[in-house]
């Protein structure tokens, strides 16, 4: 068996299923227009995940898993809080609760390697792609635990998707309406945020926050900005984020020895990058644009 299976095919796997799933979940943030609710959950439920990770003294999935969603629930009620107590704007509001329930985790994070816990902020910031191996390939059962994680979850994320896609659709444009039609926007809602807390903690070992927190943004963004039909943006957005992840890992593994150098390029780095570049290129070149211009331009005629 090639070394390509054993290390390139489970890091590449890990990565595609990692963006595919954020950029699909981000796709309704965006459109909701709570692009920062997604930066702060992935920053919010680093204090959970580290909670967990402390309490079970070793990488127990459930135990991080746990964790995350109660500091993504609590998260999401402190910003509520703070939002109607404080009379401020839902973005001020995130804002102050990510950062310190981010600095809470970090601090978290200090505790456990003075505690010797096999557990640092490199991992979390940037996950360690270049370390998940099939080295018992080509049996499937023997594929990393990450990314049995990250199918499941997305496999999970994308039934909801297409089981409740007119009840989402509600919720995501009208929710007065949806909820005049008996519907729970406000559950729906709730939903999606337990999903993205799901999705981070699939994510944060095998990618880290940085490639998280892009890939929540970045492609759902990109596809935005080149149609305007629901299904197509979300179809786009999602291979979008998974070209991003095969496109960056290729930059991470092949740009070094092209150039010469001796160092070397983190891919969940580099995969973060290749998807802004794409929201540059939709902002560029995207239809709306070129809509944009010409209607300028017919008023420089007229």
């Amino acid at each position: 068996m090639s070394l390509f299976w054993q290390v390139d095919f489970p890091a590449l796997l890990a990565a595609g299923l990692a963006s595919g799933l954020c950029a699909l979940l981000g796709n309704f943030l965006v459109l909701r227009r709570e692009s920062l609710l997604g930066d702060a959950i992935a920053h919010a439920v680093l204090p959970g995940i580290v909670g967990g990770f402390m309490l079970a003294g070793a990488l127990a999935a459930s135990a991080m898993l746990a964790g995350a969603l109660a500091a993504a629930l609590i998260a999401a009620g402190a910003i509520e809080v703070v939002r109607r107590l404080g009379r401020i704007e839902p973005g001020a509001a995130m804002g102050a609760v990510f950062t310190v329930m981010f600095a809470a985790g970090v601090f978290m994070l200090e505790q456990a390697a003075a505690r010797n816990l096999h557990i640092d902020a490199d991992c979390v910031l940037y996950g360690q792609l270049e370390d998940i191996l099939w080295l018992d390939a080509p049996d499937i059962w023997a594929l990393p635990r990450e990314v049995w994680t990250l199918a499941g979850v997305f496999a999970a994320a994308a039934a909801a998707v297409l089981l409740l896609a007119k009840e989402i659709r509600l919720a995501v444009f009208d929710p007065a309406f949806a909820a005049a039609l008996g519907f729970r926007p406000g559950l729906i809602h709730l939903g999606f945020v337990l999903f993205v807390a799901a999705a981070a903690i699939a994510s944060f070992e095998a990618v880290g926050s940085i490639l998280v927190i892009a890939m929540l943004i970045c492609p759902p963004a990109a596809a935005r900005l080149m149609t305007d039909n629901y299904r197509t943006q979300i179809l786009l957005s999602t291979a979008l984020g998974i070209g991003s992840a095969f496109a960056g890992y290729g930059l991470a593994g092949f740009a070094p020895a092209l150039l010469g150098a001796s160092w070397s390029l983190n891919a969940a780095g580099c995969i973060a990058v290749v998807s802004g570049l794409a929201v540059a290129a939709a902002a560029l070149s995207g239809p709306r644009r070129f809509s944009f211009a010409g209607a300028a331009a017919s008023l420089d005629r007229g």
